[in-house]
């Protein structure tokens, strides 16, 4: 429904790329020549301005970026005082794996973002919401080899991914500024906490990816929490932070708001040493994640270096995480898109993870057996400018490399390939 209205009523505004980029406190960046006028809390579109890159760019929840990934695309429009800043992507996608466990399904995946922001002689003042039409999937969502995580219909969710919530992010932030910096605070019933990279949807090293990572309950499956507040001082090239929220991932009702609580906590610090690059270390004590590991509370650290130059986008990643009563699962991460011009760009990831819940049923031998599994992903994606919107076509192909005890499950040599048809709004 969101997203309907933000595509349906595009055509109406004038587009502008301007966005929200680093820079609390009105600090000018020096890639920036002196005489250029900067708004604090105003970014800069590097396809109109070349090198002139803030610190960082927002990421999802409190998240940076590399301010060379550029601001958000879509339509920014001045209502009084206020910036309102709407964007949303479409994607039909086919998708076709081999094997045992393969499967093939046509589905569509979907985000609208809707923000207001104001800034103010003492700081400035963020509303955000995020929405997705996934709930009206099926509870099990569609196929992603070697994907564990969450619930359908009770049971859980293997080899396939599920669909994100209605309600994504209904939060506010709030910066006061503080010598070159700020004090924040972010919170809402919906929300992200300080904890792992910015989420898959936002970073631009996966912006044309139709696949989620297989490692994505490593290192991003908080970003949809019901209940989040956190706390932090931004500066122009660090940022420091913690959260309170709740624990439980979202249970397999995507239309509703569940109960906000304040039961895990996280703290993560991120270092952006340049407009090109930006770090973060993070870590979290997070309360029974799983229904399907009840009692068992995970401790988790991530590790990220995001890229970013305004064509080559790529990140690395690593996070451990550890139930209680259970072995430490670790997971690296590498994807990266390169638009090759106006109209052509290719994009890819490689990922290894040690993944026990493959085999979720406790009377199969392999039952809690962990696997070392490694997914490799190519693809291509074709960008055509439509009005305000773009329209990206292209593929991806996967390969994977697996134990030989996977054998009789998945079968010698696995493989699959995804099409996508991905309207967004801006380019």
């Amino acid at each position: 429904m969101a997203l309907a209205l933000v595509l349906f009523a595009a055509p109406a505004f004038a587009q502008d790329h301007s966005g929200h980029q680093g820079h609390p406190s009105g600090e000018q960046p020096e890639a920036v020549p002196a005489e250029t006028e900067i708004d604090p809390h105003a970014g800069h579109d590097m396809a109109s301005t070349g090198s002139q890159y803030l610190d960082y760019a927002e990421g999802s929840g409190t998240s940076r970026l590399p301010g060379g990934e550029g601001a958000m695309h879509g339509l920014h429009i001045m209502s009084g005082d206020w910036m309102l800043m709407a964007h949303g992507t479409a994607s039909l996608q086919y998708t076709d794996h081999s094997g045992p466990r393969g499967d093939s399904q046509t589905y569509v995946t979907s985000m609208a973002m809707v923000t207001a922001q104001r800034d103010t002689d003492w700081g400035r003042i963020q509303f955000k919401s995020m929405l997705s039409l996934e709930p009206l999937m099926a509870p099990p969502g569609y196929p992603n080899l070697f994907a564990t995580g969450e619930t359908a219909y009770g049971l859980p969710i293997v080899d396939r991914q599920h669909p994100h919530d209605l309600f994504m992010e209904l939060a506010a932030r709030v910066d006061i500024n503080a010598g070159n910096g700020s004090v924040f605070v972010y919170g809402g019933p919906v929300g992200e906490p300080a904890i792992g990279p910015s989420a898959f949807m936002h970073r631009g090293s996966a912006k044309f990816n139709p696949e989620p990572p297989i490692t994505h309950h490593w290192f991003d499956s908080t970003h949809i929490t019901y209940g989040v507040i956190t706390a932090g001082y931004a500066a122009p090239k660090w940022q420091i932070e913690a959260s309170a929220f709740r624990g439980r991932e979202p249970d397999e009702d995507r239309w509703d708001i569940e109960t906000p609580k304040l039961d895990s906590w996280s703290v993560r610090a991120t270092f952006n040493p340049s407009p090109r690059w930006s770090v973060q270390a993070s870590y979290g004590q997070i309360k029974e994640p799983e229904p399907i590991h009840p009692g068992e509370d995970e401790q988790r650290f991530t590790a990220s270096a995001h890229y970013g130059d305004g064509k080559l986008s790529a990140m690395g990643a690593f996070s451990a995480k550890k139930r209680h009563h259970g072995d430490t699962s670790t997971a690296w991460l590498g994807e990266v898109n390169w638009d090759l011009d106006q109209h052509n760009s290719l994009f890819g990831r490689a990922e290894n993870v040690s993944n026990d819940e493959l085999f979720p049923n406790p009377l199969d031998p392999l039952h809690d057996t962990a696997f070392r599994v490694t997914k490799l992903q190519a693809g291509y994606a074709r960008r055509i400018p439509v009005g305000p919107f773009e329209l990206a076509l292209g593929g991806s192909l996967s390969a994977y490399a697996k134990p030989a005890a996977l054998d009789a499950a998945y079968g010698d040599n696995p493989w699959g390939y995804t099409v996508f048809a991905r309207i967004s709004l801006g380019h």
